[in-house]
């Protein structure tokens, strides 16, 4: 009887650690939800099914450091040790070359997750969120390693640049279309079209409210960065769109108890609108540099109003 108790209580263990794995994956957006968490896993994996496997695992690696490491209960169970650790491994995987760069990234999803709990104490002094900062950090500082350790090595995407021959190329036409669920798509590091409307379907499901906001911020990201004069191709590659997706949620949102709907709304498209001149300036700063801007312009642009919201209450 006690030998029946006891596997009852490890398979419902067991199913519960999935759930929150899951929700760390859902948590990448912003979402504490399993089922989002699984048709976010679907969208990645039906793209690549490494990906697709590197970001369960890098999920499941997170929140076992949460759990072993004592972790507060309810911040592990919302899936908050999880989401920096799928971004670090997908990132690493896409990156890095080599026949042992999974691993790598595996590893690099593990010591995000000690990031991330390093980073939580610090940013609670401030009464201000994480976000997706220690997977900047974790990636950036992996990525620049591999100018000096040769058994990891770059792809040959990330290529240094020098700011001097640096020409703005504006030609060509905008594919509206595929734009508008390739932004989406980019906060997995995803380039296509069925994969874009999965992960809306995604976050409609967990709330029309956050699927609407996520609409609204990608078209403010193509529409400002069309006015400002962005390349065309990285408007319709969803380059401009993923950041403000993000920041759209966060501030208007998820980090807003307001419950009306003007002030989350325009306080939204005003964090939305401020990625797209930090994304141009972020990706310049490390053009020399051969790193991508990641999700820094979501994490500057959101901590912007919210750190600005202490001393404007109505913003």
């Amino acid at each position: 009887m006690k030998n029946n108790h006891r596997k009852g209580w490890m398979e419902g263990d067991i199913f519960q650690f999935l759930i929150t794995s899951l929700k760390g994956i859902s948590q990448v957006i912003l979402i504490e939800n399993a089922l989002t968490g699984v048709i976010i896993l679907i969208a990645i994996t039906s793209t690549s099914f490494l990906l697709g496997v590197v970001s369960l695992l890098s999920s499941i690696i997170g929140t076992f450091i949460g759990k072993i490491g004592g972790a507060d209960e309810a911040k592990i169970k919302q899936g908050l040790f999880g989401y920096n650790s799928v971004l670090t491994g997908i990132a690493l995987t896409l990156y890095m070359s080599g026949p042992y760069h999974w691993i790598i990234a595996l590893f690099g999803a593990a010591v995000t997750a000690i990031l991330t709990a390093s980073m939580m104490h610090t940013m609670k002094y401030l009464e201000l969120p994480v976000l997706t900062t220690p997977f900047i950090i974790l990636t950036w500082f992996m990525l620049l390693v591999t100018y000096r350790l040769k058994v990891i090595n770059l792809t040959k995407e990330l290529v240094p640049q020098d700011l001097s021959n640096w020409k703005l190329n504006i030609e060509g036409d905008i594919n509206w279309i595929e734009g508008t669920f390739s932004g989406i798509g980019q906060i997995f590091f995803l380039d296509n079209t069925l994969s874009g409307i999965i992960l809306f379907i995604a976050v409609f499901l967990a709330g029309w409210r956050l699927g609407l906001f996520a609409v609204v911020g990608n078209a403010v990201a193509l529409l400002v960065s069309y006015w400002l004069g962005a390349e065309h191709l990285l408007i319709y590659e969803g380059l401009y769109g993923y950041n403000a997706i993000l920041a759209m949620i966060a501030v208007g949102s998820v980090y807003n108890d307001n419950k009306q709907w003007v002030q989350p709304l325009l306080t939204g498209i005003l964090a939305a609108i401020l990625t797209v001149p930090l994304t141009a300036s972020v990706a310049t700063w490390l053009l020399p540099y051969g790193l991508p801007a990641l999700t820094m312009p979501f994490v500057l642009s959101t901590l912007i109003i919210l750190g600005a919201r202490k001393v404007l209450p109505r913003l």
